[in-house]
C-alpha cells in the first residue's frame, strides 16, 4: 500500500479489526519512511450480480437503486440507517446460492419482505407501485394480508 503522504510502499499494520457489519477489515497502517498513519479497508470482491427485467433486458444489480425505492416508500417513516441495512440484506439474500443472475421479480419480493418487517405503511406504498394497484380493492387485499400477519392486539386495561 502506498503512503498517501510520501508515496513509498513500505508500511506496517498497526491495528486490524472488522467493520461493524463484518463486510470488511479496517487496517491502520504506518509508513516506515515518513511515519504517517493512514487507514485502509479490505473487502471481498464479489462477482457482479445481474438482474433480468421483465422485458428481458439484463442490467447490473444496484443496491443504491433498491435503497432509493425503499426510501421513497418509507419517506418520513423509517431511519436511513435501517433502510441501508435492509437494502444490504436484500443483496445478501439474492447472492445466497451463488446465482449470478436473478429475475427482477425476485428483487421486488425481497424488498417487500424487508419493508414488511420495517413498516406496514412503507410496505403498502411499495406494493402499490410494484404490484401495479389499479383500485381500492388492491389496497384492501394488501391490508387484509397485513392484518392476518399482525399479532392480536392486547385487551384494553379498563
Amino acid at each position: 500500500m502506498r503512503c498517501p503522504e510520501c508515496g513509498i510502499d513500505d508500511d506496517k499494520v498497526v491495528d486490524s479489526r472488522p467493520t461493524p457489519d463484518g463486510a470488511a477489515i479496517r487496517r491502520r497502517r504506518q509508513c516506515r519512511a515518513c511515519g504517517t498513519r493512514f487507514t485502509t479497508f479490505e473487502r471481498v470482491e464479489l462477482p457482479e450480480l445481474l438482474v433480468r427485467k421483465r422485458s428481458g433486458v439484463v442490467i447490473p444489480f444496484s443496491r443504491q437503486k433498491v435503497l432509493d425505492g425503499m426510501a421513497r416508500a418509507a419517506k418520513g417513516r423509517v431511519a436511513q440507517e435501517e433502510l441501508e441495512r435492509a437494502a444490504a440484506r436484500v443483496e445478501q439474500q439474492l447472492r445466497v446460492g451463488g446465482a449470478r443472475e436473478v429475475p427482477s421479480e425476485q428483487v421486488g419480493v425481497k424488498v417487500l419482505a424487508q419493508l414488511h418487517e420495517l413498516d406496514d405503511v412503507a410496505y403498502v406504498r411499495f406494493a402499490s407501485v410494484y404490484k401495479d394497484f389499479q383500485g381500492p380493492e388492491d389496497f384492501e387485499e394488501a391490508l387484509l394480508t397485513l392484518r392476518k400477519d399482525a399479532p392480536p392486539k392486547a385487551p384494553d386495561p379498563a
